[in-house]
């Protein structure tokens, strides 16, 4: 039977594991082993906004301009984002799985067009996607959100998610691709359960603790990381559930095994989020722990929004107290704050809460 536990001691342990102490940027991305990428900037990536936090002195832009100093690859994880060569190499090759998406066979035509794409590529050693476009012309296809792209990107998104391209660096946001050999390997069945648990391991890393249904979320979604493997996470989940520390706050919750929830105290801290910070990415969890109902609204018709176009959760000691929709208006930083009770009182608060804006604008460059 799981120990019990408080919800403010679950709280306060929450977040604490969730920011560690700011270190190198290098460090911090090998630490966290996945950074959840998205083109929104509003003010910023949310690549950027996640990294701001556990990195000393971090400047908007930094991962993408140090990008091929730092051991990490574009890829997709549990979602695209940044993951270490650690992680990478646990999740391929998936040469043997469909392009792109795991339900999506790959035609041969398909099949020989990547093929000639790739000795392209690798003629070059480096290619713009309009480079492949112009050269070969293959007209247009539509893509998964229904709009219209070049087949010769489509197709270059699905080579570089099966393992036969890496992304090496981005101009103007544009990926830049270069070849990636992908051997084909002999997995053992043992050698397969092995790195299938490390997985689950990875991603219960980033988001614990999780309750049960968050647990199961996040293992399913692992079959976008290693389609190939996507028959063993049934397994891998039970045997997850039984090598995971539990505790009991309302419902069970899971966590690593070597890791403590008692004797976490509450930093006097603010800080802005990004909607996809590990700390707010499960919104079960969200609700579970701070009790009111977060939602990401840049994709939400303005008449039906409530918080706004990207709205951030804003943190307080271990509570997400409201949130707060950050702009660049004509040099200035403007950040326009909701509450869901009365703000605090405290004079502490509103000096944290002005040097977390103060952090902003040096983040933004703004001074």
């Amino acid at each position: 039977m799981a120990e019990s536990i408080t919800l403010d001691e679950l709280r306060r342990f929450t977040v604490a594991r969730n920011f560690f102490k700011p270190t190198d940027l290098k460090t911090a991305l090998h630490k966290m082993g996945f950074v959840q990428a998205d083109p929104i900037r509003a003010p910023a990536r949310a690549q950027d906004l996640i990294l701001r936090q556990r990195v000393n002195n971090y400047t908007a832009g930094e991962l993408e301009r140090r990008y091929a100093t730092l051991d990490v690859e574009e890829d997709f994880f549990i979602n695209y984002g940044y993951v270490s060569r650690t992680l990478y190499s646990l999740m391929h090759p998936r040469i043997d799985t469909p392009f792109s998406r795991v339900d999506t066979p790959l035609s041969r035509g398909a099949r020989k067009r990547a093929q000639m794409i790739l000795e392209f590529v690798r003629e070059r050693g480096s290619v713009h996607p309009r480079e492949v476009d112009e050269y070969f012309a293959h007209g247009k296809v539509t893509n998964y959100w229904g709009g219209s792209s070049n087949a010769t990107t489509h197709l270059m998104d699905a080579m570089h998610y099966r393992g036969m391209l890496r992304v090496l660096r981005r101009e103007k946001g544009i990926r830049i691709y270069g070849p990636r050999e992908v051997e084909r390997q002999r997995i053992s069945a043992a050698e397969r359960r092995t790195r299938v648990d490390a997985l689950v391991d990875a991603v219960v890393m980033i988001y614990a603790p999780l309750p049960a249904s968050s647990l199961t979320y996040y293992v399913r979604r692992l079959r976008y990381a290693a389609p190939q493997w996507a028959a063993d996470l049934t397994d891998a989940l039970t045997r997850a559930k039984k090598r995971l520390a539990h505790v009991h706050a309302g419902v069970d919750w899971s966590f690593p095994a070597d890791e403590s929830v008692p004797g976490h105290e509450a930093s006097e801290v603010v800080r802005l989020l990004a909607p996809f910070d590990p700390l707010v990415h499960d919104r079960k969890r969200f609700e579970l722990l701070w009790n009111w109902e977060y939602r990401f609204e840049a994709y939400t018709p303005i008449a039906k929004r409530k918080l706004g176009y990207y709205a951030m959760p804003l943190l307080w000691r271990d509570s997400v107290i409201g949130w707060a929709n950050v702009a660049v208006k004509n040099g200035a930083l403007e950040c326009d704050i909701g509450y869901v009770g009365s703000p605090p009182r405290e004079r502490s608060y509103k000096r944290e809460l002005g040097a977390e804006v103060d952090r902003m604008r040096v983040f933004l460059g703004l001074q």
